[in-house]
C-alpha cells in the first residue's frame, strides 16, 4: 500500500502530468482538450493523487441524471498495484454518499483482469458488453455497474 498521498481536485496546471500518465496507460490516449474540457465542467468530479509534486493518478468522473460515470482513471506504471486507484475511487465514494439517485458506471477491457478484479472488490457488477467498444483494436468493453449507498 501507500502512504502520504495526497487527493485533491485537479486543475488546469496538472494538464501536463495527466498528459505524461494518460499516453504512458493508454494505447488511444484522450487529447489535452478532451481532458481540459472535463476539469470545465462543475458537474464533474477529478480528482489526483499526488505525492510531493509528483502526480501519482487521476479520476475523471461525469455526473448524469442517474449515475456517476467513471470515464478515466490511470494510475502511473511505477505506482501501479500499490492502492492508489483504489484511494481515488474510495474518495469519490465519500464525495457522492448520500446522493442515493444516482449509481456508478464505467467501461473496461475485458482482457483488463486488474482493473476488473479492483472495481469487482469495490462492489461493481458486469452488467453487459459493448461489442468493439475500443478503436485501436476493437476490443470489447464489460459494462460495470455500483448501486448508490444507501442513505
Amino acid at each position: 500500500m501507500i502512504t502520504a498521498v495526497e487527493l485533491r481536485p485537479l486543475r488546469t496546471a496538472d494538464l501536463d502530468a495527466i498528459e505524461a500518465i494518460e499516453h504512458a496507460s493508454y494505447p488511444t490516449p484522450w487529447s489535452r482538450s478532451m481532458f481540459a474540457g472535463e476539469l470545465a465542467k462543475p458537474s464533474g468530479i477529478c480528482l489526483g493523487a499526488f505525492q510531493g509534486q509528483d502526480m501519482l493518478g487521476y479520476l475523471i468522473v461525469a455526473r448524469y441524471v442517474d449515475a456517476w460515470h467513471i470515464m478515466n482513471v490511470a494510475v502511473d506504471p511505477d505506482w501501479r498495484g500499490r492502492g492508489v486507484a483504489r484511494s481515488m475511487l474510495e474518495r469519490l465514494f465519500v464525495l457522492t454518499d448520500g446522493d442515493t439517485e444516482r449509481g456508478y458506471t464505467l467501461e473496461v477491457r475485458v482482457s483488463n483482469h486488474v482493473a476488473i478484479h479492483l472495481y469487482e472488490s469495490l462492489a461493481f457488477v458486469a452488467t453487459g458488453v459493448r461489442r468493439g467498444y475500443y478503436t485501436d483494436n476493437r476490443e470489447d468493453a464489460l459494462i460495470m455497474w455500483r448501486d448508490p449507498d444507501p442513505a
